[in-house]
């Protein structure tokens, strides 16, 4: 199994180094153009929810991200250091009280984009598997 690991401070403008390591590990482990666009979107949303929900911005609190591949299956592990969240009680984005709510998709997306997500500590690790067949 061949991992990729990175942590960062939680600005909102570390979303570009987990872009540059996304494209890393597409080029490192050959994966699809397809498959490339739903690890992007699906880790930058996990991300981008660890940073504001997860460690609300703060900057001494890290962020940790990583690729796990084994054979033609990726994980990716996004780690915060906040207080988790209800993940079982989340609104529906696509219900029509919460279509036009800003936010609120994230999850969602996460959900649709990837083949299977898990939520470990109260929601403060979200795992993400890929097949990449």
């Amino acid at each position: 199994m061949e991992t990729l690991k990175i942590e960062f401070p939680s600005t909102i403008e570390n979303i570009n180094l987990v872009e540059n390591f996304i494209t890393e590990a597409k080029e490192k482990f050959h994966i699809s153009e397809m498959m490339y666009g739903n690890i992007m979107v699906a880790v930058t949303e996990s991300v981008n929810n660890a940073i504001i929900h997860g460690n609300h911005q703060d900057e001494n609190k890290k962020v940790f991200l990583s690729f796990a591949i084994d054979k033609n299956k990726l994980a990716a592990t996004v780690i915060d250091e906040g207080n988790g969240f209800d993940f079982e009680h989340l609104p529906d984005p696509t219900a029509p009280e919460n279509i036009n709510k800003i936010g609120g998709r994230g999850v969602f997306l996460i959900k649709n984009l990837s083949d299977k997500v898990l939520f470990h500590d109260g929601g403060k690790v979200v795992e993400m598997h890929f097949s990449l067949q």
